[in-house]
């Protein structure tokens, strides 16, 4: 190739260095819009053309990013508070069922260091700070290792856990520059988080990820995850609007409770009065002190002949049903309904709001299950091990429904596991001590056979079998075999006296025998 040809640009080179034409007629290096919805340019409506609605547009806020603002909107706004807490208090309200064959006492073991190292507090204030900040980690307290080393559940002696501390996202300053590169679910994540000096605890302290619990607020695309230190979004953030709109409305209508009675004097040359001043408006003024006066004592109004007096009413029609309106865009927005964000009761005929709860506490199940099921699978290994509890193998959990059940079902529920438990006693199934464990157990659910306590069991641990489960025991004969033979009666003989020893009364067809009067036969 010559050199000619050399620096002449091929014809791919040109066609991708020239300047594309616009689409649809748009001047070249302006923004345009996409015109693929209806439109009607003669009639100005549509999305395009020139009306008000093709004005409008989306924006950022960056809410999540100003502290103050939003703990200002924390304090001072009861809808925000409702916002923030009643999703993180219904998921940590109702607890867990333990699922496996644990011993009962494994599982109150548990529990008990549940209650005592306030876990469910410390989840709920967690994830009521990711919530309104957008993220919020919790530590785990392991006494005597260094935060910043990776954290093995194996590891922690009995009595080493010693709770969780629940950090905002203002408070840590995660490693940008260091990301988790380990394939799993914490991959691309920081891998450290540092403690500002001013926390309220583990001040300068370097945290390694696997010692933390995260929660994020709302999920971000990943380059606004950037944008935000890879936390996620505040739940105010996408209300801002809706919240302002709300509170004005409000505040609007309680303004005008102050204008709904307005009274209105014509006085002739007030203007007169007025410019003049000195003897002649310090008489106006008292004479409207007057009038006030025999208003309030009297209900008397006293007014010169050439005066008028009138009083103006303000209906507030529609207040109701706008206020209604913006409540409601906030109770789909949070996805929590009217009767639990208001505490209203529901309107309607024959309306109960039951099918509202249920889609929320579905709602709440979803958040549980993704939010939350992973983080707490973490804290029950930490506390079984500090307890000294083994976890089986197939070790379950789950979260305790949010429905409050009536004292009818309650005691149905308990009136039909009573029943089963006392069957499987009777048949020989399960001993006296898991009898009672059973029904102890069942008291968390129905309130019934809580009185039964660890004494009681221990004493029927230490009961003797009874005379059926005897090795050596009588054993009555079949279902319509009868004693032809010696031994048939000698059989039959036995199961009297098996039948004397289960009901003595029944000996000699009397009800006051004594109860050794079949050991003696």
């Amino acid at each position: 190739m010559s050199r000619k040809n050399r620096a002449r640009p091929t014809a791919s080179v040109r066609d991708a260095a020239a300047p594309q034409p616009s689409v649809q007629g748009a001047p070249a290096g302006k923004p345009w819009r996409a015109q693929d919805s209806f439109t009607n340019f003669l009639a100005r409506t549509g999305y395009g053309t020139v009306n008000q609605a093709s004005g409008a547009t989306y924006s950022f806020d960056y809410i999540s990013r100003n502290r103050v603002q939003l703990e200002a909107m924390y304090r001072s706004s009861w809808i925000v508070g409702q916002a923030v807490d009643v999703i993180a208090e219904d998921m940590t309200r109702a607890g867990i069922t333990h699922e496996s064959d644990m011993p009962p006492e494994d599982k109150a073991k548990i529990d008990a260091a549940f209650e005592r190292m306030q876990l469910w507090d410390k989840l709920c204030d967690t994830i009521k700070w990711s919530r309104l900040y957008g993220g919020a980690i919790a530590v785990l307290l392991i006494d005597g290792q260094r935060m910043s080393e990776p954290f093995r559940p194996e590891t922690v002696e009995p009595g080493q856990f010693k709770g969780l501390l629940p950090l905002d996202r203002w408070l840590v300053v995660p490693s940008l520059t260091q990301l988790v590169q380990e394939l799993g679910p914490d991959f691309g994540l920081p891998m450290y988080y540092d403690v500002v000096a001013d926390g309220m605890a583990l001040q300068r302290q370097s945290i390694h990820y696997t010692r933390v619990l995260r929660f994020d607020g709302v999920d971000l695309p990943y380059w606004q995850k950037i944008t935000e230190n890879l936390w996620g979004m505040s739940v105010l953030e996408r209300l801002f609007d809706r919240l302002i709109a709300f509170d004005s409305t409000t505040a609007g209508a309680a303004q005008l409770v102050y204008k709904a009675h307005l009274r209105t004097l014509k006085i002739k040359g007030l203007r007169d009065i007025i410019s003049m001043g000195g003897p002649a408006m310090n008489a106006l003024v008292q004479n409207i002190d007057l009038i006030r006066q025999y208003q309030s004592n009297e209900g008397i109004t006293l007014l010169d002949g050439e005066d008028q007096f009138e009083v103006n009413q303000y209906a507030f029609s529609g207040l109701s049903e706008m206020l209604l309106q913006f409540g409601e865009q906030l109770s789909g927005a949070l996805q929590i309904p009217l009767v639990r964000l208001f505490g209203q009761s529901p309107a309607g005929l024959n309306a109960t709001g039951e099918s509202d709860l249920a889609n929320y506490r579905d709602t709440i199940r979803q958040k549980q299950e993704r939010r939350l099921s992973s983080p707490l699978t973490r804290v029950i290994q930490t506390v079984a091990r500090s307890e000294g509890v083994e976890l089986p193998p197939d070790y379950n959990f789950v979260f305790t429904s949010l429905e409050q059940m009536g004292d009818d079902e309650k005691a149905d529920i308990a009136q039909k596991v009573s029943t089963s438990v006392l069957e499987a006693y009777d048949a020989g199934v399960i001993d006296l001590e898991v009898a009672l464990q059973e029904l102890r157990a069942l008291s968390k659910v129905t309130g019934i056979f809580s009185s039964i306590s660890d004494e009681m069991i221990a004493e029927a641990k230490n009961a003797p079998p009874k005379i059926s489960e005897l090795p050596d025991g009588p054993k009555p004969p079949d279902a319509g075999q009868k004693p032809n033979s010696e031994e048939g009666a000698q059989s039959g003989a036995g199961a009297a006296r098996g039948n004397a020893l289960r009901d003595p009364a029944s000996q000699g067809g009397s009800t006051g025998g004594r109860p050794d009067q079949g050991v003696s036969a």
